[in-house]
C-alpha cells in the first residue's frame, strides 16, 4: 500500500512542478519527486541507490535549477 502512495506523490509532485508560472518554485517542486523516489527505494531495500537519489535528486538538481533561474531572472522595468 505505501508503494502506491509514493508512487501517486510523485506523479502529483512532478505535475505540481510543471504546473507552476514561478519558476522558482517549480525548481523547488522537482525535490518533492526526488525525495519520494528515494523513499521508494529504501522501502524496496536498496539503502544505496536511495542514498543517492535523495542527494541528487532531492537536493542537488532543485539548488541548481533554483540557481539558474536566479542568475538569468529578467529584471521588470
Amino acid at each position: 500500500m505505501i508503494v502506491y502512495i509514493l508512487m501517486i506523490v510523485t506523479i502529483l509532485g512532478a505535475v505540481l512542478a510543471l504546473m507552476q508560472r514561478d519558476l522558482l518554485k517549480a525548481a523547488i517542486l522537482t525535490g518533492v519527486p526526488g525525495a519520494s523516489i528515494a523513499f521508494l527505494y529504501q522501502y524496496l531495500l536498496a539503502p544505496d541507490v536511495a542514498l543517492t537519489q535523495a542527494i541528487v535528486g532531492s537536493a542537488i538538481i532543485p539548488v541548481f535549477f533554483a540557481l539558474a533561474v536566479y542568475k538569468t531572472r529578467r529584471v521588470e522595468e
